[in-house]
């Protein structure tokens, strides 16, 4: 791929994601003002958004952030910027079909997918860690459809 193809993309990418921003950062899933006393949300309170919406979902052998996930990785990401000196893992997730090293490779793909957005929305680097932990730490333990989708994810863990 060029690199003025690279550059489109990344443009395009940085567009969209400006473009689809609808999550009110002090606003909690029922509408009610979540804001701290400086009107930024706090990961670690349960009540906050950040707390209640921190996965990303993704489709089955697939590690592209579908749009439907955009604007969580967007309120993080708003954060996370407005906070310089916090620290983020994502830990991406994966299903338990296929073997371990394959589902290790997943994971981290669907990790690093997240943290790519976020540096496009202005989040440096160096304030996200990313870890795979495969099919390690399931959400859902059963072997539907509807428990491997859920296990299908990266999370956002915030450092203390």
């Amino acid at each position: 791929m060029s690199r003025i193809a690279k550059s489109l993309t990344i443009v395009a990418l940085a567009a969209s994601l400006a473009a689809c921003s609808s999550v009110d950062l002090n606003k909690d899933a029922n509408g009610a003002n979540s804001a701290d006393a400086n009107g930024i949300m706090d990961p670690f309170n349960p009540n906050s958004p950040l707390a209640q919406r921190k996965s990303v979902y993704f489709e089955f052998n697939d590690y592209s952030v579908s749009e439907q996930y955009r604007g969580v990785v967007e309120m993080h990401g708003k954060y996370l910027v407005s906070k310089p000196a916090q620290r983020v893992v994502i830990e991406g997730n994966t299903d338990a079909r296929g073997g371990a090293e394959y589902n290790l490779a997943l994971g981290q793909r669907r990790a690093d997918a997240v943290r790519r957005m976020l540096t496009l929305i202005g989040v440096p680097d160096t304030q996200v860690e990313t870890i795979s932990l495969g099919k390690e730490k399931p959400k859902a333990m059963g072997n539907t459809d509807a428990d491997f989708a859920e296990n299908r994810r990266a999370d956002f863990a915030y450092k203390r």
